[in-house]
């Protein structure tokens, strides 16, 4: 049976007039009985009473027309959702993400990838840096935020953001009253709240150099997996910590935040995929992530 077979019979059922439905089908009116009768043949079973004055249909008719009607909707939508899916317009996409792009740009990308495509489905996972590289290539995710950038010859990875650094300190330390930029080097003495360094990349190890670039090497306090955590163990007290300029959006009680003196330091936040993915969903949120990205 022929799809085609089943889009005749049910313009032949509606119509119940074979010399209208080859009109309204631009197929001349022999070619169309032949086609009835061949489907006919194929069901075993008469569709159709003819005579010279009217087309009936008959009850095996009136069944196969339900049923045909369901089979051609269901063509018509799988049709439609192939060639939406071919676009990039449909499906289902990872994006796994580090804290601190929460901050700032990732969630107005991804407002505006929901808004121009709303029957794609976001799966989204928080996860540090190394986590990341792993999970692209385990098909997990297919698109990663890190920081800093992750550096996997199988991946390609393009800037989306960068941010100058902030000291976070308790509003009851003496440098949390100044408004001057803080000289990083007046946190030498200070115990840091930091990140696990391994597994590599990690923004611990990014922060220790940072340090190191200014003079010093930060004496670790305290080590969590998490810059809210850190932020309310600096509230508390126990430490200081550098995160990026946009987590100051975090209204944390107890926080003070300090601009860093010139040169400040920078943090890259990046967009990693896999090298050669070709998906046209993949390729449209970049889009939208570059959009977005480059009126920040």
């Amino acid at each position: 049976m022929e799809l085609r077979h089943l889009r005749y019979f049910v313009v032949v059922a509606e119509e119940l007039h074979f010399g209208r439905a080859a009109e309204k089908l631009s197929i001349s009116q022999p070619p169309l009985s032949q086609q009835i009768q061949q489907l006919e043949r194929e069901m075993g079973a008469k569709l159709f009473h003819r005579t010279s004055r009217q087309v009936e249909l008959t009850e095996a008719g009136r069944v196969l027309l339900d049923e045909a009607r369901q089979i051609l909707r269901s063509v018509d939508q799988a049709t439609g959702d192939v060639k939406r899916a071919a676009r990039g317009e449909l499906g289902r996409i990872g994006i796994g993400f580090v804290a601190s792009a929460t901050y700032d740009v990732l969630p107005d990308i991804l407002r505006r990838f929901r808004f121009e495509y709303q029957d794609i489905a976001l799966d989204l996972f928080e996860l540090h840096s190394a986590e990341q590289s792993a999970a692209l290539r385990d098909r997990r995710i297919d698109v990663a935020f890190s920081r800093p950038p992750l550096t996997d010859d199988d991946l390609a990875t393009e800037p989306v953001t960068t941010e100058e650094l902030v000291a976070a300190i308790a509003d009851t330390h003496p440098l949390a009253s100044s408004t001057s930029p803080l000289p990083l080097i007046d946190l030498a003495a200070e115990p840091f709240i930091l990140y696990p360094r391994n597994p590599l990349p990690s923004y611990a190890d990014f922060v220790v150099r940072v340090c190191e670039a200014a003079g010093f090497t930060p004496r670790t306090a305290q080590e969590t997996q998490q810059m809210q955590t850190a932020l309310s163990l600096v509230s508390a007290g126990l430490g200081v910590t550098l995160v990026p300029s946009s987590v100051q959006k975090l209204k944390r009680s107890g926080v003070a935040y300090r601009a860093l003196a010139a040169p400040a330091p920078t943090t890259l936040l990046s967009m990693s995929t896999r090298r050669h993915d070709r998906s046209p969903m993949v390729a449209n949120f970049l889009s939208v992530a570059r959009a977005v990205s480059s009126h920040l």
